[in-house]
């Protein structure tokens, strides 16, 4: 299989080798960035290099592809077997952090309990 060298100037913290990536293709319509619809599996990410100011992702191809153009939405699903997990122990922490400079509500979270041990 070939390999796809994708350099990007910010990626999502969770992306890791192993992880599979996709993409769409993008149109810029009355101020909105819409999809076609149609989402193409690019591959396995084998290598993820952080550098200065980008990070390099390397993709095992799948054969047969058409290439990501620049405006194209990048994303990545995670192997069931292996990210399913729960908080283990008798703590746990989250934080919520809102970047956005507009004010952002958030309606509802969810935690499920369950006890190990008395």
């Amino acid at each position: 299989m070939a390999i796809l060298t994708v350099t990007f100037s910010q990626v999502n913290t969770s992306l890791q080798v192993g992880d599979t990536g996709y993409y769409t293709s993008t149109s810029n319509t009355g101020g909105f960035d819409q999809s076609d619809g149609a989402i193409t599996e690019i591959g396995i990410i084998k290598s993820i290099d952080v550098q200065d100011s980008s990070t390099v992702i390397k993709f095992e191809q799948n054969t047969g592809i058409q290439i990501p153009s620049y405006n194209d939405f990048f994303f990545f699903s995670k192997d069931n077997s292996i990210n399913m997990s729960s908080i283990l122990g008798y703590y746990g922490e989250v934080e919520f952090k809102n970047n956005s400079k507009t004010k952002a509500e958030m309606f509802s979270t969810a935690c499920g309990l369950a006890e190990s041990s008395k």
